[in-house]
C-alpha cells in the first residue's frame, strides 16, 4: 500500500499571534493582575487556573485546529517565559500539538528547530509569525511565512463561514415531503389516494 504524503507543517508563534492581533489580545485576562499571579504559586490542584493567557491560548488553538483541518499538521509554540510556570507540559488537542519552550529556551529556538527538522524531512512548512527576527532566521530554509494579522484575518473568515452555515441550518427545517422531487411526490400521493 503506498504511503500517503505527510501534511505540510503549520508552525504558529503562539504569543506573537496572541499579542499581535486584537482578536486574541482581547482575550488576555487583564484583571488577573499581580495578585492572581502571585496566588498561583501556592495552588496545588490547578496551578494554571488563574493564568491570564488561558482564554487567548485556547481560542488560538481552537482556531488553528479549524484552519489546519486536513491541510496541515499544526504546532503552536509558546514561550515558557510568558507563562506563570515555566514548566508547562506540552499537550495535544483537536489535532493541534501545543509546545512550550523549556526553561532558558526561547520559543524562537523551538520554532527554528521544528522548521529545520521539517525541511530536512523535505516537508513543506507554513510559519505564522510577525517576528522579523525569526522570519529572517528561517529565511534561508524554503519556508512560507504568513503574518500573525493575516492568520487572524483568515480565522475570522473561517469562523464567519461556520457561523453562517450554522444559522442557515438552524433556520431550515425540511420535511421528507419537502426533500422529494415532484415525480416521487406525485407517486406517493397516488399511493395514498391523493391526487
Amino acid at each position: 500500500m503506498p504511503r500517503r504524503p505527510r501534511l505540510a507543517l503549520l508552525v504558529v508563534d503562539g504569543y506573537n499571534v496572541v499579542h499581535g492581533t486584537p482578536r486574541y489580545a482581547a482575550l488576555i485576562d487583564e484583571h488577573a493582575g499581580a495578585g492572581a499571579l502571585a496566588d498561583v504559586a501556592h495552588l496545588s490542584r490547578d496551578p494554571y487556573g488563574h493564568d491570564p493567557f488561558d482564554r487567548a491560548r485556547e481560542a488560538l488553538v481552537a482556531d488553528v485546529a479549524a484552519y489546519a483541518q486536513g491541510s496541515y499538521e499544526p504546532v503552536v509554540v509558546f514561550d515558557a517565559a510568558g507563562n506563570l510556570s515555566s514548566e508547562r507540559p506540552n499537550w495535544s488537542t483537536a489535532g493541534v500539538r501545543v509546545v512550550f519552550s523549556r526553561t532558558g529556551e526561547s520559543a524562537d529556538t523551538v520554532i527554528e528547530r521544528l522548521v529545520t527538522e521539517a525541511r530536512h524531512a523535505e516537508r513543506d512548512v507554513l510559519l505564522v509569525t510577525s517576528d522579523n527576527t525569526i522570519r529572517y532566521t528561517v529565511g534561508g530554509i524554503p519556508v512560507t511565512t504568513v503574518s500573525s494579522a493575516l492568520l487572524a484575518q483568515n480565522m475570522s473568515i473561517v469562523n464567519q463561514g461556520v457561523e453562517e452555515a450554522r444559522e442557515r441550518g438552524s433556520h431550515t427545517h425540511l420535511s421528507l415531503e419537502d426533500r422529494l422531487d415532484e415525480e416521487t411526490r406525485a407517486k406517493l400521493d397516488k399511493l395514498r389516494g391523493r391526487r
